[in-house]
């Protein structure tokens, strides 16, 4: 495990990396997850594997440290997330980031245009939406205010909506990091991700799952150079559900001419 300091006060990102041969490539999970819980099995196929790989928690995520003072923004996390990679010596990375990782990811490309070279983006949050009281995700977690998800009631009534295999992970996130991650998650970015993603000059890839249909703005992602790629066989979480239709489209993904 390594680790690197993100904040004036000391607060740690930290990550599992995989030896290999440069330019590197860095896993980023979504909301309440964990990359090494959510990569490991793909990034060491040996389709994506024998590249020097970081699998990245966020802050207030899985093994990284839980501030309570960060506020959690899109922008704050692809800043810290630029820190870590810096320490590590990363530059021209190719991301792979899923839900909300994608999210950050096109922010940290947007902001910190030396350390990606590349984005596959797994049914990652494009547009901001609305908060919804008693759904799953980040819909859901928004609609309490901070005080009722950390301290009251919504902490447990997310576990009990979300299922344990998501709660295996989420329960690791700190709760005003969840909170908050999911509150400007749902307000999105300014521009928003989608405006960030279509202005950028590097290859680009977006993965869904075929049965949610097509993907709103298809054609404009596609004329601005974006490959977006149906995965039959799975849900939201891509590479859990269908992780060989996951790995032998990212790979090609990868392959693409820049």
């Amino acid at each position: 495990m390594r680790s690197a300091a993100v904040t004036p006060e000391g607060d740690h990102i930290r990550w599992v990396e995989l030896p290999g041969q440069e330019p590197p490539r860095v896993y980023v999970h979504g909301l309440g997850a964990t990359s090494p819980a959510y990569f490991t099995e793909v990034a060491v196929d040996p389709r994506l594997a024998g590249r020097r790989s970081l699998l990245i928690d966020l802050l207030g995520h899985g093994i990284s440290d839980r501030p309570t003072t960060f506020d959690y923004t899109l922008e704050a996390h692809a800043d810290a997330l630029a820190g870590a990679l810096t320490q590590a010596g990363v530059e021209g990375a190719e991301l792979i980031a899923h839900s909300m990782g994608g999210s950050v990811a096109i922010v940290l490309a947007a902001r910190h245009p030396r350390l990606v070279s590349r984005l596959v983006l797994i049914d990652a949050n494009l547009d901001p939406i609305p908060r919804a009281p008693g759904s799953s995700g980040s819909s859901g977690i928004a609609s309490y205010t901070e005080e009722e998800f950390a301290r009251g009631g919504g902490w447990a009534e997310v576990r009990d909506r979300v299922g344990p295999h998501w709660w295996s992970t989420m329960r690791l996130a700190g709760r005003e990091a969840l909170h908050r991650s999911a509150l400007h998650l749902t307000r999105g970015s300014v521009p928003t991700m989608r405006e960030l993603l279509l202005d950028l000059k590097i290859p680009r890839a977006f993965l869904l799952p075929e049965t949610d249909g097509p993907l709103p703005g298809t054609d404009a992602l596609i004329e601005s150079g974006v490959s977006v790629v149906a995965i039959p066989d799975c849900g939201h979480n891509i590479m859990l559900d269908n992780p060989e239709a996951f790995v032998k489209a990212t790979a090609a993904a990868l392959a693409a001419p820049a």
